[in-house]
Protein backbone atom coordinates (compact mmCIF):
# COMPACT_ATOMS: atom_id res chain seq x y z
CA UNK A 1 0.00 0.00 0.00
CA UNK A 2 2.83 2.42 0.83
CA UNK A 3 4.49 1.57 -2.49
CA UNK A 4 1.26 2.42 -4.34
CA UNK A 5 1.02 5.75 -2.46
CA UNK A 6 4.64 6.63 -3.33
CA UNK A 7 4.03 5.68 -6.96
CA UNK A 8 0.98 7.98 -7.14
CA UNK A 9 2.91 10.75 -5.38
CA UNK A 10 5.66 10.51 -8.02
CA UNK A 11 3.09 10.50 -10.84
CA UNK A 12 1.41 13.60 -9.42
CA UNK A 13 4.77 15.35 -9.02
CA UNK A 14 5.69 14.64 -12.63
CA UNK A 15 2.30 15.86 -13.83
CA UNK A 16 2.26 19.08 -11.77
CA UNK A 17 5.92 19.89 -12.28
CA UNK A 18 5.73 19.40 -16.03
CA UNK A 19 2.77 21.79 -16.31
CA UNK A 20 5.33 24.54 -15.89
CA UNK A 21 6.88 26.59 -18.64
CA UNK A 22 9.76 29.03 -18.89
CA UNK A 23 7.23 31.86 -19.07
CA UNK A 24 6.12 31.09 -15.50
CA UNK A 25 9.46 30.02 -13.99
CA UNK A 26 10.33 33.52 -12.78
CA UNK A 27 7.01 33.90 -10.97
CA UNK A 28 7.35 30.56 -9.15
CA UNK A 29 11.00 31.24 -8.26
CA UNK A 30 9.79 34.55 -6.80
CA UNK A 31 7.05 32.77 -4.84
CA UNK A 32 9.41 30.17 -3.39
CA UNK A 33 11.83 32.70 -1.87
CA UNK A 34 11.28 33.21 1.84
CA UNK A 35 11.97 36.94 1.65
CA UNK A 36 9.09 37.38 -0.80
CA UNK A 37 6.58 36.75 2.00
CA UNK A 38 8.05 39.30 4.39
CA UNK A 39 6.10 42.36 3.08
CA UNK A 40 2.82 40.44 3.35
CA UNK A 41 3.56 39.36 6.91
CA UNK A 42 4.62 42.90 7.81
CA UNK A 43 1.29 44.14 6.47
CA UNK A 44 -0.52 41.56 8.61
CA UNK A 45 1.57 42.63 11.60
CA UNK A 46 0.63 46.25 10.96
CA UNK A 47 -3.05 45.30 11.14
CA UNK A 48 -2.44 43.35 14.35
CA UNK A 49 -0.95 46.57 15.75
CA UNK A 50 -3.88 48.62 14.42
CA UNK A 51 -6.59 46.37 15.89
CA UNK A 52 -4.88 45.08 19.03
CA UNK A 53 -2.26 47.66 20.04
CA UNK A 54 1.48 47.60 20.64
CA UNK A 55 1.56 45.17 23.57
CA UNK A 56 -0.49 42.46 21.85
CA UNK A 57 1.42 42.99 18.61
CA UNK A 58 4.73 42.41 20.39
CA UNK A 59 3.36 39.30 22.09
CA UNK A 60 2.08 38.14 18.71
CA UNK A 61 5.60 38.55 17.32
CA UNK A 62 6.94 36.22 20.02
CA UNK A 63 4.30 33.63 19.17
CA UNK A 64 5.05 33.97 15.45
CA UNK A 65 8.73 33.32 16.20
CA UNK A 66 7.66 30.17 18.09
CA UNK A 67 5.40 29.13 15.21
CA UNK A 68 8.26 29.41 12.73
CA UNK A 69 10.78 27.70 15.01
CA UNK A 70 8.47 24.78 15.78
CA UNK A 71 7.49 24.37 12.15
CA UNK A 72 11.03 24.59 10.81
CA UNK A 73 12.71 22.41 13.42
CA UNK A 74 10.01 19.74 13.26
CA UNK A 75 10.39 19.63 9.49
CA UNK A 76 14.15 19.12 9.88
CA UNK A 77 13.58 16.33 12.41
CA UNK A 78 11.17 14.59 10.02
CA UNK A 79 13.56 15.00 7.08
CA UNK A 80 16.39 13.28 8.93
CA UNK A 81 14.01 10.74 10.46
CA UNK A 82 12.41 9.66 7.17
CA UNK A 83 15.38 10.38 4.87
CA UNK A 84 13.17 10.61 1.77
CA UNK A 85 15.29 12.03 -1.03
CA UNK A 86 14.15 15.21 -2.72
CA UNK A 87 12.87 14.60 -6.26
CA UNK A 88 15.91 16.42 -7.62
CA UNK A 89 18.21 14.00 -5.72
CA UNK A 90 16.15 10.89 -6.54
CA UNK A 91 17.64 9.02 -9.52
CA UNK A 92 14.25 7.44 -10.26
CA UNK A 93 12.63 10.88 -10.69
CA UNK A 94 15.24 13.53 -11.52
CA UNK A 95 15.23 12.96 -15.29
CA UNK A 96 11.41 13.16 -15.42
CA UNK A 97 11.01 16.60 -13.83
CA UNK A 98 12.00 20.17 -14.49
CA UNK A 99 14.45 21.47 -11.90
CA UNK A 100 13.79 25.19 -12.19
CA UNK A 101 16.24 26.58 -9.67
CA UNK A 102 19.99 26.29 -10.16
CA UNK A 103 20.51 24.05 -7.13
CA UNK A 104 18.41 21.40 -5.51
CA UNK A 105 18.74 22.28 -1.85
CA UNK A 106 19.12 19.82 1.01
CA UNK A 107 19.16 16.09 0.48
CA UNK A 108 15.82 15.17 2.09
CA UNK A 109 12.28 16.32 1.42
CA UNK A 110 9.67 15.01 3.86
CA UNK A 111 8.13 17.34 4.87
CA UNK A 112 8.35 20.77 3.26
CA UNK A 113 9.44 23.44 5.73
CA UNK A 114 8.40 26.14 3.24
CA UNK A 115 4.85 24.76 3.05
CA UNK A 116 4.67 24.20 6.79
CA UNK A 117 6.08 27.54 7.92
CA UNK A 118 4.14 29.61 5.40
CA UNK A 119 0.88 27.88 6.33
CA UNK A 120 1.62 28.13 10.05
CA UNK A 121 2.24 31.89 9.88
CA UNK A 122 -0.71 32.41 7.53
CA UNK A 123 -3.06 30.43 9.78
CA UNK A 124 -1.86 32.29 12.87
CA UNK A 125 -2.37 35.72 11.29
CA UNK A 126 -5.60 34.69 9.56
CA UNK A 127 -7.07 33.48 12.86
CA UNK A 128 -6.00 36.65 14.62
CA UNK A 129 -7.33 39.00 11.95
CA UNK A 130 -10.37 37.08 10.69
CA UNK A 131 -13.00 39.15 12.52
CA UNK A 132 -11.44 42.39 11.24
CA UNK A 133 -10.12 41.54 7.78
CA UNK A 134 -11.67 38.48 6.15
CA UNK A 135 -10.15 39.35 2.77
CA UNK A 136 -6.61 39.56 4.17
CA UNK A 137 -7.13 36.34 6.14
CA UNK A 138 -8.25 34.57 2.97
CA UNK A 139 -5.36 36.08 0.99
CA UNK A 140 -2.81 34.84 3.56
CA UNK A 141 -4.05 31.25 3.18
CA UNK A 142 -3.99 31.51 -0.63
CA UNK A 143 -0.47 32.94 -0.41
CA UNK A 144 0.68 29.99 1.72
CA UNK A 145 -0.87 27.55 -0.78
CA UNK A 146 1.02 29.24 -3.62
CA UNK A 147 4.30 29.08 -1.68
CA UNK A 148 3.73 25.36 -1.12
CA UNK A 149 2.88 24.71 -4.76
CA UNK A 150 6.03 26.57 -5.79
CA UNK A 151 8.06 23.79 -4.15
CA UNK A 152 6.48 21.22 -6.47
CA UNK A 153 6.74 23.52 -9.50
CA UNK A 154 10.47 24.08 -9.09
CA UNK A 155 11.09 20.35 -8.55
CA UNK A 156 12.33 20.16 -4.96
CA UNK A 157 9.35 18.54 -3.18
CA UNK A 158 6.82 15.79 -3.75
CA UNK A 159 3.12 16.71 -3.42
CA UNK A 160 2.84 14.67 -0.20
CA UNK A 161 5.73 16.68 1.32
CA UNK A 162 3.81 19.86 0.65
CA UNK A 163 0.41 18.51 1.72
CA UNK A 164 1.77 17.20 5.01
CA UNK A 165 3.59 20.52 5.49
CA UNK A 166 0.30 22.37 5.01
CA UNK A 167 -1.50 20.17 7.53
CA UNK A 168 1.28 20.39 10.10
CA UNK A 169 1.65 24.15 9.63
CA UNK A 170 -2.09 24.82 9.88
CA UNK A 171 -2.21 22.78 13.09
CA UNK A 172 0.75 24.61 14.63
CA UNK A 173 -0.59 28.01 13.56
CA UNK A 174 -4.01 27.34 15.10
CA UNK A 175 -2.59 25.83 18.30
CA UNK A 176 -0.23 28.74 18.86
CA UNK A 177 -3.05 31.20 18.18
CA UNK A 178 -5.19 29.46 20.83
CA UNK A 179 -2.24 29.41 23.27
CA UNK A 180 -1.71 33.10 22.71
CA UNK A 181 -5.37 33.80 23.50
CA UNK A 182 -4.97 31.86 26.77
CA UNK A 183 -1.83 33.85 27.48
CA UNK A 184 -3.73 37.10 26.87
CA UNK A 185 -6.41 36.03 29.38
CA UNK A 186 -3.85 35.04 32.01
CA UNK A 187 -2.00 38.34 31.89
CA UNK A 188 -5.18 40.37 31.20
CA UNK A 189 -3.76 42.13 28.17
Amino acid sequence: MLDKFIEKDIELLICLNNLGSQNWDGFWLFMTKTVTSIPIYLLALFFVYKYYGTKKMLISLLFIALVIAISDQTSNAFKYGFERLRPCHNEQVVDLIRLVKPNCGGLFSFFSAHASSSMAVAMFFASLLLKHLKVLSFFLIIWALLVGYSRIYIGVHFPSDVLFGFLFGATIGLLMYKLMLLFFKKISV
